[in-house]
């Protein structure tokens, strides 16, 4: 046998079955995968399963110029986006669309009337005074053992000397301990109003007349009621708490602990001042100590507020030497105050560089100088949303069943190894996208069920490329199996450029587009890398193991291979040299 030609480089058929069982393996995997995450299907967007699209325009607050711009936009995605998690919404989408607008995506089932009331309202900031702190479960009740009639008539006769003892009080500085009895007085004492004369006053003033203790406030008792209740480990309970008080009037309240870890509640006196009286805050390394603090700085007005605040709680005890940094109900951050402060205020504590820069993002979300108003709300009912999937599947069913049809027609047998590779490749695509849901909570919308549609005519093209170039290869007179090893390099660089476009396309236009056309880029992306996948493991090796039956390589009339149908040249041979006659050659012939 001849060595072949130095330089030239044999195509080695390889070992197609290694191949094949990756493929195997890897749908295996991902369907084992599925089924273990309990989600079969995929996760549906707002347009297939039904929900309400909200789009927010912002506005400069009076005396703002400039205030749309990036950061403070995506400060507002956030502020919206804990506001509607907070409400216990699921699969939520909140984003930017364009410079000026926020697109809020609710999915059915949610409290729609309750997040759309949510959205559009400004952040709201504030500074209230501690009156009470406690760890973030129900406060436990009192254990009570089995009594007789009389018991508990002495027992209701002592919880009235109790509170009537607690009212007395009032008047009496004191620190909460964890007893329901003693926190109703914590709070009776903070929120007295000061210095209008009670009525044991007025009775000393009109003869020493001793009068009867005023009874307990209803409000105050009814605040108290709600904060042992409370469960801040609860999510719709700390979205719940406090919601529908005004500034003005104290509030039960959530907050992370110190160590990030569990929650605590509070009873929070009125507020003394709002983000508006915050002029700046930002996080930094303190030179002394090398511990991260966070500086805020106040306007004129917000000076003088916060002056008169901490001059009252650095003379409290604590936790009423604190005041809580409260957004949208819920508390950032309750430092104590040990002396006065007024244009300037540090906040120090066990603060890391990430928990420090939140603390003063938080700062700034009440200073935000935006308002939005509804621009446009949307409504898709699960029954429109379920036409439109499967007008989408529709569609989809068509469009491969042409295809099908052509590859058929004109490749014949060649369309058992397209069908096949299309089949592997719709699974791949199904099962990834199914996990995709629950994992970065990608949703298949209208536009991505188009993307899976135009990916089925550029997966198809990928097997006309390499099934023409086989082709060529026995144009040329060559047999099946050496032309599938030929033709496969050749396809090979083909498949991979007109792939590397198609990317190319999607990723530029998941970029530089929001809302539901990054479905569709997003969707075309995917189904653009796995058609390499598909092609390079599994429609090749098959493609090399059909090389090897007699129905493709004796170029069967029916296999799409067939010589002559094709027009092949008949084999190239060499041709033998004639001997020369026997005897004496004449001079002249020769």
């Amino acid at each position: 046998m001849a060595a072949p030609k130095k330089g030239r480089r044999q195509s080695a058929p390889g070992k197609p079955g290694r191949s094949l069982v990756f493929i195997l393996i890897a749908l295996v995997a991902l369907t084992g995968g599925m089924f273990l995450s309990g989600h079969t299907t995929p996760r549906l967007g707002i347009d297939l399963a039904g929900g309400t699209s909200i789009t927010l325009e912002a506005k400069n607050e009076p005396g703002q110029k400039n205030a749309i711009n990036p950061a403070n936009m995506n400060t507002a995605v956030d502020i919206i986006n804990n506001r509607v998690n907070g409400l216990g919404v699921s699969e939520a989408e909140v984003q930017t669309q364009g410079d000026k607008n926020i697109i809020v995506n609710i999915p059915k089932g949610s409290n729609e009337k309750q997040a759309r009331e949510q959205v559009g309202t400004t952040a709201q900031l504030y500074f209230r005074p501690v009156i009470t702190q406690a760890p973030g479960q129900p406060t436990p009740e009192p254990s009570t053992s089995p009594s007789s009639g009389t018991d508990k008539e002495k027992d209701k006769d002592k919880d009235k000397a109790t509170d009537e003892a607690t009212d007395k009080a009032t008047d009496k500085a004191g620190s909460p301990s964890s007893t329901p009895t003693s926190q109703g007085r914590a709070v009776s004492e903070a929120l007295k109003a000061d210095p209008t004369p009670s009525a044991s006053d007025k009775a000393k003033d009109q003869g020493g007349k001793k009068d009867e203790t005023p009874k307990p406030d209803p409000a105050t008792a009814k605040l108290q009621e709600q904060f042992t209740k409370l469960d801040c480990t609860d999510k719709k309970a700390r979205a719940e708490a406090g919601r529908g008080i005004k500034p003005s009037d104290p509030t039960i309240a959530c907050g992370k602990s110190p160590d990030g870890k569990t929650w605590d509640k509070f009873i929070l006196a009125p507020a003394e001042l709002n983000g508006k009286d915050v002029d700046d805050a930002k996080a930094a390394i303190k030179q002394e100590t090398g511990a991260w603090v966070v500086n805020m700085e106040f306007t004129k007005g917000g000076a003088k507020k916060f002056s008169n605040v901490t001059s009252k709680l650095m003379k409290q005890q604590s936790p009423q030497n604190q005041f809580a940094i409260v957004l949208d109900g819920e508390v950032a951050s309750a430092p104590s105050v040990s002396v006065v402060l007024s244009t300037n205020a540090e906040i120090s504590g066990s603060f890391n560089q990430e928990s420090a820069k939140d603390l003063a993002n938080i700062l700034s979300y009440g200073a935000l100088p935006l308002t939005f108003h509804e621009q446009s709300v949307t409504t898709v009912s699960p029954a429109l949303g379920g036409e439109q999937l499967k007008a989408g599947l529709i569609a989809g069913a068509i469009g491969l069943a042409l295809v099908i049809i052509y590859l058929v027609a004109y490749y014949r047998g060649l369309s058992l190894i397209a069908i096949a590779s299309l089949l592997v490749s719709a699974a791949l695509t199904y099962t990834i996208m199914t996990l995709l849901g629950p994992t970065i909570k990608f949703a298949l919308n209208l536009p991505a069920v188009c993307g899976a549609i135009v990916a089925i005519g550029i997966t198809a093209d990928s097997f006309i490329v390499f099934f023409e170039r086989v082709r060529d290869e026995i144009r040329e007179g060559r047999t099946l199996r050496p032309a599938v090893e030929r033709g496969w390099p050749r396809a090979r660089r083909t498949i991979l450029v007109s792939d590397f476009v198609s990317f190319l396309a999607a990723a530029v236009l998941f970029v530089v587009t929001v809302g539901k056309v990054q479905g569709f880029a997003f969707t075309l992306g995917l189904t653009t890398l796995l058609d390499v996948v598909v092609v390079f493991f599994f429609t090749k090796p098959l493609m090399t193991l059909m090389a090897r039956k007699k129905f493709f390589a004796s170029g069967h009339k029916w296999s799409g291979l067939d010589p002559e149908r094709l027009g092949a040249k008949p084999p190239l041979r060499r041709s033998r040299r004639t001997a020369p006659p026997a005897g004496p050659v004449d001079p002249k012939e020769a």
